[in-house]
């Protein structure tokens, strides 16, 4: 490993020590502020929380164009179903594992502070020459790219950005799709349970989730999906009625457990642990391939445990409807880019909360109009189920510029670093470029990053090779400036 890899995986763990999930930046903001003014750089905070580093550029390259290199603070906290992690309290345990570093049963953050670690390490190696540099450090950006949404106008000089929150080493990001949030809330009315019923709580677990961008094409099983079908086979055939339930955790997120508290007859057990394992063998055969460690489990709630209340059979049958009727999945794929997929649902969150059901689900689409006919469509399903949807936290798509000369350098760069061209892609993902190229119209910008796989889900893992070779190209870009 060579010494600027050490120096940036050092930098990360020091990050991944202090808490940092979605909405909770306020310590690593902090620290990071006074890393930078440790260091003697100028450093700038918007309302938002945004932190704006300031470098100087080496002697001679004073007047070269001022660069932007940014990621977001945040992570997506994931975690398994056994782990005793806090993540509002304990550090992310590093465990490298020959070429790759993960975490201990949870996410890595490597979603992005990856992109922190390499900045830091960039602007504090003598050896590295750069012209003027900007580190722009958002906060929120896993919920919405929220932070991005309120940088100030006048808080960035710079008009190059390289946004390094990309996940496959090799490969040149130049638009990405947009995407909203829809909550749909049902209201429910609650029944006192029949001394005849018993209470059961069925769970689905040991799913591989993943990022619901991404990942959305890969077929991976959804738990809230699968916990639905499962509900409706019990209903045909007992007079099911629901508690509680509750799946999935993040918005970008696909879910990888979920559970259900269900109350029927005492006399009925014996026919829904037939249903259920006969239904666990039909859904583990459908992903067979993807989902070897997919689980059901059927267990009778202890008699002080006993559920008191449960919804009526109307109810209960309104809940399973809507779910079911929800869409999950690639919804398109895109006519300009192949392999790419244009618009996407995530069925993200279910639970029973306050005599509401409350489903989260995330839309994301390239195409502006697609995504308007995606939330639409969970409009309409919403108003025939009765219940409410409401839609929040949108971003725009970034769509790609060809003739950015930011990518023509880059393109050169590499391949004379590594013999071979880069790949020039868009995502299914939102990434903050989208935001800020909408904020500032003249911005020249491109995504780029280490492999990551598996981000937002407890199987996150980072190729410390690769971070080895986007430091070589990070170093390589930067010095060009002093040619131009």
């Amino acid at each position: 490993m060579s010494e600027p890899t050490k120096r940036i995986l050092d930098f990360f763990q020091q990050i991944n020590a202090i808490p940092r999930c979605s909405k909770n930046e306020k310590e690593i903001g902090l620290w990071l502020e006074r890393w930078g003014e440790t260091n003697g750089f100028a450093v700038k905070k918007d309302p938002a929380g945004n932190l704006l580093i300031c470098v100087p550029a080496n002697a001679g390259l004073e007047k070269a164009p001022v660069i932007v290199i940014q990621g977001h603070m945040d992570m997506v906290c994931e975690k398994l179903p056994d782990s005793t992690h806090d993540f509002d309290r304990d550090p992310i345990r590093h465990i490298t594992d020959g070429d790759w570093l993960h975490a201990d049963n949870t996410t890595l953050g490597a979603d992005n502070g990856i992109a922190l670690a390499l900045g830091m390490a960039l602007v504090t190696d003598p050896a590295v020459v750069h012209p003027p540099l900007e580190l722009l450090f958002t906060v929120n950006e896993e919920t919405g790219l929220n932070g991005a949404k309120k940088i100030e106008p006048d808080l960035l000089q710079g008009r190059v950005l390289l946004n390094i929150d990309s996940e496959t080493e090799g490969e040149f990001t130049v638009g990405c799709a947009g995407g909203r949030h829809t909550l749909v809330t049902l209201p429910l009315n609650f029944s006192k349970n029949l001394d005849a019923e018993t209470t059961f709580k069925l769970s689905v677990q040991g799913l591989k989730g993943g990022h619901s961008g991404i990942d959305i094409h890969k077929q991976r099983a959804n738990a809230n999906l699968i916990l639905a079908r499962t509900l409706n086979r019990v209903s045909a055939s007992c007079d099911l009625r629901l508690v509680t339930i509750d799946g999935g955790t993040a918005h970008n997120a696909i879910p990888r457990d979920a559970f259900a508290v269900f109350a029927c007859r005492s006399s009925d057990k014996s026919v829904i642990d037939n249903i259920i394992s006969e239904f666990e063998q039909t859904i583990k055969a459908e992903y067979r391939t993807g989902e070897p460690a997919l689980a059901m489990a059927l267990t009778v709630m202890e008699s002080e445990s006993q559920a008191k209340m449960a919804l009526n059979a109307v109810q209960t049958a309104a809940v399973i409807n809507l779910l079911l009727a929800l869409p999950h999945g690639v919804l398109g794929m895109s006519a300009d880019f192949e392999g790419l997929v244009e618009t996407s649902n995530n069925l993200a969150k279910v639970e029973i909360s306050d005599t509401h059901l409350k489903i989260l689900t995330s839309q994301r689409s390239s195409v502006l109009s697609r995504l308007d006919e995606a939330t639409n469509r969970i409009r309409a399903v919403a108003a025939l189920a009765g219940a409410e949807a409401r839609s929040d936290s949108e971003y725009p798509p970034w769509t790609p510029e060809m003739n950015s000369a930011l990518l023509k350098g880059c393109n050169t760069i590499y391949e004379q670093l590594f013999g071979r061209k880069a790949k020039i892609k868009a995502i299914h993902a939102g990434l903050e470029c989208a935001v800020i190229g909408a904020k500032f119209a003249d911005m020249d910008m491109i995504s780029f990053g280490p492999d990551i796989e598996n981000p937002h889900s407890p199987a996150e893992r980072l190729f410390i090779p690769a971070l080895s070779r986007v430091w070589d190209f990070m170093v390589a870009l930067l010095k060009s400036y002093g040619n131009s």
